[in-house]
């Protein structure tokens, strides 16, 4: 599965065009490294989001094969860490 559908089947993002320009824009790293979109995700990668205002590390526990409740959709990830950013 692409980087930006699961991010968005997981709910960490909310719009796939919104996960595609944090990836574009240098913001989604995978396993360490900068993502692009188009990043095929597999069990056990790590995802760290770098985002304007939240920092989230997160450890993907299933790929899904199809769309996902919301219910369900909290069970695809493990967070790792999270903490609030603060801008000046």
């Amino acid at each position: 599965m692409r980087l930006d559908q699961f991010l968005k089947q997981s709910r960490l993002i909310k719009q796939r065009s919104m996960a595609k320009q944090a990836c574009d824009g240098g913001r989604i790293s995978l396993t360490g490294r900068t993502a692009r979109a188009g990043t095929e995700v597999r069990v056990g990668d790590e995802i760290i989001l770098n985002l304007r205002d939240r920092f989230l590390r997160v450890r993907i526990l299933e790929v899904p094969s199809g769309n996902v409740s919301k219910d369900r959709s909290r069970t695809l990830y493990e967070v790792l860490e999270e903490r609030d950013v603060i801008s000046f």
